[in-house]
């Protein structure tokens, strides 16, 4: 299946769309190390953007520093217009902003269905007092959630395997099933952090779709790290190269695949 690259969100004027996500002159540093370096970029709305670059460029510190995971040392970041830089992750979260992981943090004991049903902030049954005197609105709200659950297990193949233990999921079925529990949040944006990585080409196609689908069709935004290229050049537009922690450029697949700098340093010469 060839997935079409999205296009750049416009307004009815034609003029580019305000940023959803900016993130300004961030700066992290570990010890002597600096892992991100002034870096700088936008990911405007509904847009499936890219980052790509080397083992150490700062692609998943970036996520982290995005995602409150880690505080940057200078620069903020801007969601909505809004600055989220000290931000801990679980405000980031109910903000509207969901990431995955490299490896997937599945609840293993739980059912597919369960790990989906978890996901649901303010949840009334997670008070002790409500299932003894608001029995009934707990069991309607538990009932929305599992019918959410079960239209978003068909949405990405999954219900026939809702009642398996997540724990019992290839590595493929781990990263869908990641998708899947940031759908339950009804995110504005989605950081995902290599999703292909160990996924095999069947599952990887499905996953593809569903996050071209997501975008296009639900308006749901997308920044993910990737180093598959062909998956990258096919899903993404725009991409951003980082490089030694900051952003070496950005533009468009055809840009990036002809940049001198990037084929030699990142693709290997395979583009030209």
């Amino acid at each position: 299946m060839q997935v079409v690259a999205s296009e750049p969100q416009k307004s009815k004027s034609g003029t580019p769309m305000q940023a959803l996500l900016d993130i300004q002159e961030i700066v992290k540093d570990f010890g002597g190390v600096r892992a991100v370096n002034h870096c700088s970029f936008s990911v405007s709305p509904q847009t499936i953007t890219g980052l790509i670059g080397p083992n150490g460029a700062g692609k998943t510190t970036l996520f982290n520093l995005i995602s409150g995971f880690y505080k940057p040392d200078e620069g903020k970041v801007y969601f909505k217009g809004e600055e989220i830089t000290a931000l801990p992750p679980h405000k980031i979260f109910h903000k509207g902003i969901c990431r995955t992981f490299q490896i997937p943090r599945e609840h293993k004991s739980m059912t597919v269905l369960e790990n989906l049903m978890l996901v649901p902030p303010g949840q009334l049954g997670e008070r002790l007092w409500n299932p003894w005197f608001r029995p009934r609105r707990v069991r309607h709200q538990e009932g929305e959630i599992r019918d959410k659950a079960l239209g978003i297990l068909e949405f990405v193949g999954f219900i026939h395997l809702k009642d398996e233990y997540a724990g019992n999921l290839s590595g493929g079925q781990k990263k869908l099933l990641e998708l899947a529990r940031t759908m339950m949040a009804d995110p504005e944006m989605i950081l995902l952090d290599e999703p292909g990585a160990g996924v095999n080409p069947t599952l990887m196609r499905q996953l593809t779709q569903y996050i071209t689908q997501l975008c296009h069709e639900h308006g749901v935004t997308f920044l993910l790290i990737e180093h598959d290229m062909n998956l990258v050049m096919n899903l993404c537009n725009p991409v951003v190269v980082m490089s030694e922690g900051r952003v070496l450029m950005e533009g468009r697949p055809e840009q990036v695949r002809s940049d001198d700098r990037v084929l030699e340093a990142y693709l290997g010469g395979q583009y030209r």
